[in-house]
């Protein structure tokens, strides 16, 4: 709580500064009203779900809408608050030399007055932050993306020549509010025609019983080939208020469960071998394994057992940290591992050839789409849904397709 207090005064404080480049700007009473009325109300309203907020609930619904519209005015003040400052330092510095030389400003005495072109830039920059928040919280949630990738190796079994796959990582069930828009994501994940479809962790937010209202949808994913999936970090209920150990233990086999109910073969440090034409590649799936104060149940040594080293490997893991700090220097070599976790922080730039950035790159050096190191590739795939912050920008809801190839075949 005094946290949220020493930001509620930073907010008042930065508010106040932005005020001063609306006053500049527009000299309407009652845009200056409407100004003050929208920054008090993104307060008020984020301190009634502060006072209100249940742990158990997590962070979703009406508490975090209240978040992102705090958090979009807080930005918007921050930005107007930082180029004033940096005004207001020019204006004393230019109040000293003018006293000193004695050059009076007529309206102000010996202080200059506050530049319109630098308030107009200030708003103008502040709106796009505050601007993409709000529509990626309307807009960009539901925005799914087919994005489509072509891996080649020297040592794919040749019937999986163009043997397609599909990946969906970070489903968070407990944060969908919208039936039909979640219902179209996962048609689109049935219209790629896949082989094969691969989810990579985080079903839920925080308890299993998050999954029920969307059990029937996630069902019907469908692939010749089978659904494959795995647990991150949100699926061992961790973040949860537990009485009992033994309760938490059984939310956990009550979502074991239901992925089975779903027709979701879950691999918990275990492995499959598909077949076709009498070839096979492996298929390990590892349990969370994350850098930090993350979860390590993930144990790959215990996946593989049963795989040869000369097996052509697939590898489940939630958290590409894992990849980073484990896999690619095992002494099995894992042709392709599968990931989600990072979302791409749900809000960053992406322009094929141009720019991909993200805040998330700070934490992760592997966030988002396809790596290779060591001669082994990784894909991070960006998420299906939304945690924390009910929205995405620039960031969008993910559908990854891999297709398999082996180098110089036609």
């Amino acid at each position: 709580m005094s946290r949220f207090i020493i930001l509620a005064i930073l907010y008042l404080v930065l508010a106040v500064y932005g005020f001063q480049a609306f006053r500049t700007l527009f000299k309407s009473p009652l845009l200056h009203w409407t100004y003050i009325i929208l920054f008090l109300g993104a307060l008020i309203f984020l301190t009634i779900k502060v006072l209100t907020y249940d742990p158990g609930d997590g962070f979703k619904g009406t508490a975090a809408v209240a978040g992102t519209i705090f958090a979009a005015f807080f930005l918007l003040a921050l930005v107007l608050g930082f180029f004033l400052l940096l005004e207001d330092i020019v204006r004393v510095l230019a109040f000293g030399y003018n006293k000193i030389a004695g050059v009076s400003n007529s309206d102000a005495g010996y202080l200059p007055s506050r530049r319109k072109f630098i308030s107009g830039i200030a708003l103008g920059l502040a709106a796009l932050p505050f601007g993409a928040l709000l529509y990626g919280m309307y807009r960009g949630k539901y925005n799914y993306q087919v994005l489509k990738y072509e891996l080649e190796f020297d040592d794919l079994p040749d019937a999986f020549h163009n043997y397609q796959i599909t990946q969906i990582s970070d489903v968070h069930s407990g944060s969908f509010d919208d039936y039909q828009k979640v219902e179209y994501g996962v048609n689109l994940v049935n219209e790629q025609k896949s082989d094969v479809i691969f989810f990579t962790g985080d079903i839920v937010n925080l308890k299993s019983e998050e999954l029920e209202p969307w059990k029937e949808v996630f069902s019907r994913l469908n692939a010749k080939d089978g659904v494959y999936s795995i647990l991150g970090n949100h699926d061992y209920g961790d973040y949860a208020v537990w009485d009992t150990e033994a309760e938490k233990e059984q939310n956990l086999e009550y979502l074991k469960t239901m992925q089975k109910e779903m027709g979701f073969d879950l691999l918990l440090n275990s492995n499959r071998f598909l077949e076709k034409d009498g070839h096979k590649i492996a298929l390990v799936g590892v349990e969370n394994w994350g850098r930090g104060g993350f979860k390590k149940a993930g144990d790959l040594q215990k996946a593989k057992q049963g795989v040869s080293p000369d097996d052509f490997k697939i590898l489940l893991s939630h958290d590409p940290s894992h990849w980073e700090d484990v896999v690619i220097h095992d002494d099995y070599h894992f042709h392709l591992t599968l990931s989600g976790h990072t979302h791409g922080m749900q809000f960053g730039v992406e322009i094929p050839g141009w720019v991909k950035w993200s805040p998330v790159k700070w934490r992760y050096k592997y966030w988002a789409g396809i790596y290779k190191e060591m001669e082994q590739f990784i894909n991070v795939n960006r998420g299906f849904g939304f945690i924390g912050y009910p929205g995405r920008f620039g960031i969008w809801p993910e559908i990854s397709v891999i297709t398999l190839k082996k180098r110089g075949v036609v």
